[in-house]
């Protein structure tokens, strides 16, 4: 058993993702969720029968955010009548039948002329728990750049901009998508940032949160992992509850494990996300750190603490240690 948690671990953090039998448990489903909002006088909203449907009641958003040798950054102007004139990152839905990959290159290529290579994930946002926005960050490998003379319904034209301040931009949350995209390109090799990540192309008919816990035990001082019991050992996995914040699903989650005085934790972060056209479902992989030590975070779900190998403990340190060495989660409500 060790040693396939240990390759579970390693496929997770090279951003392989896991496929087969780990790919389906769910460990507190919306089913679920009812039944405890239920036991505690709640009428939910969500139907326990649930699924993402891409279009219909989730929306799965991509942005890319590129920067060139000068460290100017790839700007569109819109075209659309709301916001006509204004620039903005080059972004947009994702459609039926793609990968959040092939998403970001086509929002690059209608948008700015510019065929682009996607090479990393930086930042994941959720709203709520139907609105995702995949933010990557990649090169430039041909194309031309989209002039006035070729303005179309998708922009007006691309430029890159070195000033900011000299555009109106159509709104200013992509101001932290593109510090977050310079500090990456200005890390050096060793230090604490995340190596390139994309999405791994495995379906999921459900979106899912994923928890790597850890978690030190103070008389061995080594690193421990929480596994569900729940049939085969695996991560533990909950549904993502579309009416709730991610937030508030891992907060329920949590409290299903450990008792509404559940320790002092905190995510850190995604090791990778899990996602392909063939269904309309994606996993989100996090990372939670406990910080008091194992002797005094009682477990009362069907869990159970395993004690890490010595190898895998100095892989993950890094991640526990280190800033900026997951990819950001940012629950924007």
């Amino acid at each position: 058993m060790s040693r396939q948690v240990d390759l579970n671990i390693n496929k997770l953090l090279e951003g392989l993702g896991l496929e087969g039998e780990e790919n389906d448990f769910c460990d507190f489903t919306i089913a679920d969720q009812n039944s405890v909002a239920e036991s505690q006088g709640i009428t939910p909203t969500t139907p326990s029968n649930f699924k993402p449907i891409l279009g219909g009641n989730v929306t799965y958003v991509v942005a890319c955010v590129i920067l060139n040798e000068k460290n100017e950054i790839l700007m569109m102007q819109e075209a659309k009548e709301t916001c006509a004139g204004k620039w903005y990152l080059p972004a947009g839905r994702m459609e039926k039948d793609e990968t959040i990959i092939q998403a970001a290159a086509r929002e690059v290529l209608e948008e700015t002329g510019l065929h682009c290579k996607p090479e990393t994930l930086l930042v994941v946002e959720t709203a709520g728990g139907t609105w995702y926005r995949f933010v990557l960050t990649g090169k430039v490998v041909g194309g031309e750049l989209k002039t006035p003379a070729r303005a179309d319904k998708e922009s007006l034209q691309a430029k890159w901009i070195t000033n900011l301040d000299e555009i109106t931009l159509r709104a200013n949350d992509v101001l932290h998508l593109i510090e977050r995209a310079k500090m990456y390109k200005d890390s050096l090799p060793g230090e604490s940032w995340h190596k390139n990540i994309l999405p791994a192309p495995i379906p999921h008919t459900k979106d899912l949160l994923r928890l790597i816990v850890l978690i030190k035990k103070r008389s061995t001082n080594r690193m421990h992992v929480l596994l569900s019991e729940k049939s085969a050992l695996h991560f533990p996995t909950c549904e993502v509850n579309p009416a709730k914040s991610v937030h508030s699903t891992l907060r329920r989650f949590m409290v299903e494990m450990f008792g509404a005085d559940v320790a002092q934790h905190r995510p850190l972060g995604l090791f990778n996300v899990e996602a392909d056209p063939s269904a309309h479902g994606c996993c989100l992989t996090l990372l939670v750190v406990f910080r008091p030590p194992l002797e005094e975070v009682p477990l009362i779900g069907k869990c159970a603490w395993h004690e890490l190998s010595q190898e895998m403990e100095k892989n993950l340190s890094p991640f526990v240690s280190k800033k900026n060495s997951t990819i950001e989660l940012h629950v924007v409500r």
